[in-house]
């Protein structure tokens, strides 16, 4: 069954030297369930394309549907409460909030949908055990390591039950042992049931995924099922 659905997808920007064409008709399914890497040069389309799936922008033309909602007839109020509703997001620069703990940034989207604050320390606990930080809970961002940045940006994403997590080059601001870590539990994350749509440049990040999909000039130019790459945990190299 398809969480994500595009037909005819555009995206066509009126820029003062003319209009560009950035997304160019692209016709796409995603399963639930899936772990697809999204690869493509700069200007291929493969931003354009995340920005429109995690609802941050607006098509010119086409057809998306999330979850089986039609995403092109919300107003800006009903893609703000689809996107906090069904979308996690991890980005490269984690974009923690410096002067709250951990605990306190996985709050924060139970903050937006209103959640009372037992319930959301709670699950926000949860959350930062499912990613190995349950010990952390109290330590602000500048007392963590990148890659534990990283997992406490991955449990705010989780921590709403979301249908989809968009993760944008999570591992660019990685070291290549950390990078394998993350990737490893994006890998877990599936397994247990994720859809995970992660967008990078670097191929051997894109190995990890079930799926690849690679975009040119707007285009997708290649869809294929690939034996992911098994990255190894923290503990499997320890």
């Amino acid at each position: 069954m398809a969480l994500i659905e595009t037909q005819g997808l555009r995206r066509v920007y009126d820029l003062d030297a003319g209009k560009v064409v950035a997304l160019d008709h692209v016709d796409l399914a995603i399963d639930k369930g899936d772990f697809v890497a999204v690869m493509g040069p700069s200007g291929s389309g493969k931003s354009t394309f995340m920005n429109l799936i995690g609802c941050l922008d607006r098509p010119s033309g086409g057809h998306y549907s999330l979850g089986g909602t039609s995403v092109e007839t919300l107003d800006a109020n009903g893609l703000a409460h689809l996107r906090n509703r069904e979308i996690g997001f991890v980005f490269q620069q984690f974009n923690l909030l410096p002067r709250l703990d951990a605990l306190g940034n996985v709050e924060l989207p139970m903050i937006y949908a209103g959640m009372d604050r037992k319930h959301r320390r709670d699950r926000a606990l949860q959350a930062l055990a499912r990613v190995g930080l349950a010990e952390r809970a109290h330590h602000r961002p500048m007392q963590l390591s990148g890659g534990q940045q990283q997992r406490v940006a991955i449990a705010r994403a989780l921590v709403n039950n979301p249908s989809l997590l968009l993760a944008d080059e999570p591992t660019g601001a990685l070291d290549s042992r950390t990078a394998t870590e993350i990737l490893g539990l994006f890998q877990e994350l599936n397994r247990e049931g994720a859809t995970i749509v992660l967008v990078t440049h670097d191929a051997d990040v894109g190995r990890h995924a079930r799926r690849l999909v690679r975009f040119r000039d707007g285009r997708v130019i290649e869809d294929v099922r690939q034996e992911p790459l098994q990255a190894r945990m923290a503990e499997a190299a320890e």
